[in-house]
């Protein structure tokens, strides 16, 4: 497949719409986390412990609170209104006792995919007039922003 043809656009264009996107999403996790009955911070944190069990595994404390950017006490107020709502259980870390592994409860990882699949699919159809390279393309810039705006957040807040 062939992408279509698309206007020229410079940097500052890219930025703009970023800045857009990034507003847009605000709202929208904010939405997504209401209709879950959790708050942003929380919602951010299972999104972390879900995806990590389907990649690299369970995560603990430590790990959500670098990833929601907040301390390690906040997380344990985090963790305990998401176990108190059913959303993850905590396990001890066979190698280690003083750890604890944050895993999901399965019910409730489907609750957040029926909540977060109709935006997907809305998403990925928007690729469909995209080349595979575009959309390879899409993704790799992406994954570099994150990274970049990770960096940017511990180096800059």
């Amino acid at each position: 497949m062939e992408g279509k043809p698309r206007p020229a656009a410079a940097a500052s264009d890219v930025t703009r719409s970023m800045d857009h996107l990034v507003a847009a999403s605000l709202v929208g996790q904010q939405e997504f986390a209401r209709n879950l009955g959790l708050s942003v911070t929380d919602l951010i944190c299972f999104a972390h412990v879900a995806e990590a069990e389907a990649g690299a595994g369970p995560v603990t404390a430590g790990d959500l609170a670098a990833r929601a950017h907040v301390t390690t006490g906040a997380v344990t107020g985090i963790l305990n209104r998401l176990e108190r709502g059913g959303f993850i259980h905590r396990r001890p870390d066979p190698a280690d006792g003083r750890r604890v592994h944050v895993v999901a409860v399965p019910a409730a990882a489907e609750r957040v995919r029926a909540v977060f699949g109709p935006y997907h699919q809305l998403l990925a159809d928007s690729l469909a007039d995209h080349s595979p390279d575009e959309v390879a393309l899409i993704a790799g810039w992406l994954d570099r922003a994150v990274a970049l705006t990770r960096t940017y957040v511990e180096e800059s807040c």
